[in-house]
């Protein structure tokens, strides 16, 4: 049986190339995914982008003209603007989409403007899922290990953490690593300085223990920077300032690694020829390390699927960012954390009941 067809609202006035960049990346996803896609912004600068890159997709079997709406909004919330804005532009892109998922009018956001507005109107208007005290920002990385990755979280929501959020971080984490990455047996990590039960400050050995005791993750020890990369653990969980470092000196040492490439391989007629030969596995390496092969990162907690995407993305990333938003809304990640904590709620109840 097929699935229904997934609708994604799209800021298209959100990111540094606004809206060409967005508007070409979503007429991909509409044409390669089948995927519904209501672009939200200025009518009449979208409409202009769809004239100059519709035709590129004329022979699709998809018909774009039903498969692509615009939606109408005024203004946008700028990268240099207080996530606050929001309250002040109640029309504005951001908002807009994401009252069409609370609408029911679609299923998801997807977004490459201010990330602080696109979490502060996801929280605004969307609200959080029962069970969770802080969303998080789940952030896809490659490893070692080729065709395996790893998601971190929080990657900028909650510069500050209490164990328990970090525990419900590790569920979240736990459920997407299952569902979205196809990971059978997620193996769970805390993010420290070292390897021991009782290393790092207060918050970790708290949380170290919470994460032991709860049943529902999956948890196999801290882990140092050096494992985050190894293909060692699916899922590894941090506050938003250590995670967003993470996340920044990732995405340089990526631009670092494919620039060096560039800058050896040899000149003139032997470089070309080796560039040919070696064209193959320098686009698999690129696709192993380039943020934009992974789109975005998924906004975790609140109740909608939201995907904040960089705010330097051009078409290819927006386009991985649909990609990732129709995963999660086909595989029900919002309502299997749901259903987790229900059953989590339900276990601690019993388990009370039967001790008094």
């Amino acid at each position: 049986m097929a699935l229904p067809r997934a609708t994604i609202a799209v800021d298209a006035m959100g990111g540094d190339y606004a809206p060409e960049e967005i508007v070409v990346g979503a007429i991909r996803a509409a044409a390669e995914l089948d995927t519904k896609i209501m672009l939200v912004g200025e009518p009449d600068q979208i409409q202009s982008c769809l004239d100059q890159h519709l035709d590129q997709y004329k022979d699709s079997n998809s018909n774009l003209s039903e498969l692509i709406e615009v939606v109408a909004a005024e203004g946008m919330v700028s990268m240099d603007e207080k996530a606050t804005s929001i309250r002040r532009k109640p029309k504005a892109s951001i908002n807009v989409a994401m009252n069409l998922v609370k609408e029911g009018k679609a299923k998801a956001v997807v977004s490459a403007g201010n990330s602080g507005a696109a979490m502060s109107a996801a929280l605004f208007r969307l609200g959080r899922l029962k069970g969770i005290d802080r969303p998080a920002i789940g952030a896809v990385f490659p490893t070692m290990i080729p065709g395996k990755s790893v998601i971190v979280l929080d990657v900028g929501a909650n510069m500050d953490c209490r164990p328990r959020y970090l525990e419900q971080f590790a569920l979240m984490g736990t459920i997407y690593s299952q569902y979205i990455l196809k990971v059978d047996s997620p193996r769970v990590g805390l993010l420290n300085i070292g390897e021991e039960p009782g290393k790092g400050n207060e918050q970790a050995v708290a949380t170290h223990q919470l994460l032991k005791d709860n049943s529902a993750i999956p948890f196999i020890g801290n882990a140092e920077g050096k494992d985050v990369l190894s293909g060692q653990f699916d899922v590894i969980v941090c506050d938003g300032f250590v995670g967003n470092v993470l996340l920044k000196f990732a995405e340089a040492v990526g631009e670092v690694m494919l620039n060096i490439m560039k800058e050896e391989l040899p000149k003139g007629w032997r470089g070309k020829l080796g560039t040919l030969l070696l064209k193959p596995n320098l686009r698999n390496i690129k696709q192993r390390i380039d943020c934009a092969e992974h789109g975005g990162a998924l906004l975790f907690g609140v109740s909608g699927v939201c995907i904040i995407s960089h705010g330097s993305s051009r078409a290819p990333s927006i386009f991985n960012a649909i990609r990732m938003a129709k995963e999660a809304v086909e595989n029900q990640v919002i309502e299997k954390i749901e259903a987790y904590h229900y059953q989590h709620r339900a276990e601690i109840k019993e388990t009370t009941a039967s001790a008094n």
